[in-house]
């Protein structure tokens, strides 16, 4: 069973910066992809960011430029950088971990941007 956690979220002010981390426990084999996903009071929870386990990445089009996915596949930690943060960007941020076509979710982490 793989477990992905979510660390590093929490309030900062507009302009700011934040970094997400998500590590997966368990076993970790045939990983397909992994990706973070945010969901706004009264949206739909949407992809913000993904990365193929051989590095290939993509954005959605209002973080382009603002924020970084990266990884670290001996560490099975997953990163999101967020800068220049805006409160547009306030949600609850979710790692999903694709393994073997499993998709495997963490608890979420809540990150506010205050104007």
């Amino acid at each position: 069973q793989v477990q992905p956690v979510e660390s590093g979220g929490g309030l900062v002010q507009v302009g700011g910066s934040l970094r997400l981390s998500c590590t997966a426990s368990g076993i970790i084999a045939s990983v397909n992809s992994m990706g973070w996903h945010r969901q706004a009071p009264g949206k739909q929870r949407e992809l913000v960011a993904g990365i193929t386990w051989g590095g290939t990445t993509n954005y959605v089009d209002s973080v382009k430029g603002r924020f970084t996915i990266s990884r670290d596949n001996a560490k099975n930690t997953v990163y999101l950088q967020m800068n220049s943060l805006k409160p547009e960007d306030t949600a609850v941020y979710y790692c999903m971990w694709r393994v073997a076509r499993v998709e495997y979710w963490g608890q979420g982490t809540q990150v506010t941007v205050s104007s």
